[in-house]
């Protein structure tokens, strides 16, 4: 589910103040998707948002602490959405978290731009966004330990950070290039959702010795 439609669920039979809320926030996403972060108005989002213009005023005090809000929820989101992903079984829960991951950028595009490449415009996102780099990479490397200890395998634990951290670099620059940098090489490579799946699956997978 990409996360203006989940906000706009979440805010369902709730307050008309947080509804009208959520609408603004989900409103901005929407935008996100087709503009810059510098080019959004505050007209624009109030319009697809369907409030009067003066309605923005009454939640945020101008759009900067808007984005900020948006982020730090779209980083929440993005966790969750990851860890549901890793425990339905029967599937290979790597192949099932790069999968969802690749769906995070095609269906929140705006959102994910904004995460990797705006850290010095929003702080206190950029700071949730790391530490949640920080867990997933701890999560990654503690599941490698234990299916390289059923093979009586091991590898150092800061090794294993340090793998996760730069797979998790280059899967970033991978979608960054193909959604953002729309590089007409790698579009055309892209073109079989699988099979982009499968390769980044595989990188994790031997980049991790598993």
């Amino acid at each position: 589910m990409d996360f203006p439609t989940a906000l706009r669920l979440k805010a369902e039979g709730q307050r008309k103040s947080d509804r009208t809320r959520a609408a603004l926030l989900a409103a901005s996403c929407d935008l996100l998707s087709n503009t810059t972060q510098e080019a959004l108005r505050v007209s624009d989002i109030c319009g697809e948002a369907g409030v009067a213009h003066g309605t923005f005023y009454l939640y945020f005090p101008d759009i900067r602490t808007l984005l900020n809000i948006l982020l730090q929820a779209f980083v929440e989101h993005v966790q969750n959405t990851m860890q549901r992903a890793g425990k339905i079984p029967p599937a290979d829960p790597v192949r099932a978290t790069t999968a969802q991951y690749v769906a995070l950028f095609e269906q929140n595009p705006g959102l994910m731009r904004c995460l990797v490449s705006s850290f010095d415009s929003f702080p206190e996102a950029a700071a949730r966004f790391q530490a949640l780099n920080r867990a997933w990479a701890a999560t990654v490397a503690d599941a490698a330990a234990r299916r390289l200890a059923r093979s009586g395998r091991s590898v150092p634990k800061d090794e294993l950070l340090r793998r996760a951290y730069a797979l998790g670099g280059m899967v970033d620059q991978y979608l960054v290039t193909l959604h953002f940098n729309r590089d007409a090489s790698l579009a055309e490579l892209s073109q079989d959702r699988d099979a982009v799946i499968d390769t980044l699956t595989f990188i994790w997978s031997r980049g991790m010795g598993t």
